[in-house]
């Protein structure tokens, strides 16, 4: 096995459990290679030179960690099974899979786990585990009170604190779906998920979402152009109303992206730096999971 662990995710709290961990996969006969992450990055780094040989992948930390975990296992061509211990203050994609937050229950669930074929996006040469997203989310921390976000949806929070238009950051957009649909508007908010919970911006139904389908849900909020378009903005997020005129939501296996302007994105949470044009693509069960029933 080669375990990652992020030990500055979540307020430093999985270091705290190493030993316990790797004293756990000893015990089920796992010859276990350890490496501590030493910034962005490095979670890659190690995946990707080391993954070859491994039966198994098990990262600890946040979405981001395994974010990098997984890509550096798809860069090395590696065949394994992985393994998530959410450790992170922010677990999206844990959270959507109902993957323990207790990390001694999700390392036994590593071992006890039935692995399950699950998609990966890739956006350009990168790749995301469960969201792309430019627009009002990735210009804001994830500061707001969970207790708003939950009420309101955080896109609905943040306009209703807008009181005149011109404080609404809006992107000129292009996006080409790979089933031939074209959409070309001001948008204010745009994502491309693989997710049932994406921070507080979107909470999706499971019926709505199939991870294992080839493809992503990609939602786009247009830009309100009168007060009333705000209202409805609103209404439409905190009702999850995706036939509402002011969004875009559909499922497709893939995107072209283009902006007139450069346009930064944050990817599983993580910054991704500006671009004209992307495109995005989702890969069919690119990865196996461990995970229970």
């Amino acid at each position: 096995m080669l375990f990652i662990m992020n030990p500055r995710a979540g307020q430093c709290k999985a270091g705290k459990y190493l030993s316990r961990i790797i004293e756990l996969f000893n015990r089920a006969d796992y010859e276990v290679t350890v490496y501590m992450t030493a910034g962005s990055g490095h979670a890659t780094q190690i995946a990707q030179s080391r993954a070859q040989g491994m039966d198994t992948v098990v990262c600890c930390g946040g979405d981001g960690t395994f974010n990098e975990t997984v890509a550096g296992v798809l860069r090395s061509g590696a065949k394994v099974q992985l393994g998530y211990i959410p450790a992170g203050s922010t677990n999206d994609f844990a959270n959507g899979l109902k993957l323990p937050t207790n990390i001694m229950k999700a390392a036994q669930l590593v071992l006890d786990g039935t692995p399950k074929s699950y998609d990966i996006g890739r956006f350009g040469s990168r790749y995301f585990a469960y969201t792309a997203s430019f627009g009002i989310f990735t210009k804001t921390s994830y500061s707001t009170p969970q207790s708003l976000k939950n009420t309101l949806g955080y896109l609905a929070y943040l306009l209703e604190s807008v009181h005149e238009l011109s404080q609404i950051k809006k992107e000129y957009v292009r996006v080409q779906t790979d089933e031939g649909e074209v959409f070309e508007d001001d948008f204010i908010f745009g994502a491309l998920c693989n997710a049932t919970k994406v921070g507080g911006v979107l909470h999706l139904d499971d019926h709505i979402v199939d991870l294992t389908d080839g493809k992503f849900e990609l939602l786009l909020v247009r830009y309100p152009k009168k007060l009333g378009d705000v209202a409805e903005c609103i209404r439409a997020l905190r009702k999850q109303d995706y036939q509402s005129r002011m969004l875009v939501f559909r499922s497709t296996t893939g995107v072209t992206v283009t902006t007139a302007e450069e346009m930064s994105w944050t990817l599983d949470g993580e910054r991704e730096a500006g671009h004209t044009q992307v495109q995005a693509a989702c890969i069919n069960k690119a990865i196996e999971l461990l995970r229970g029933e």
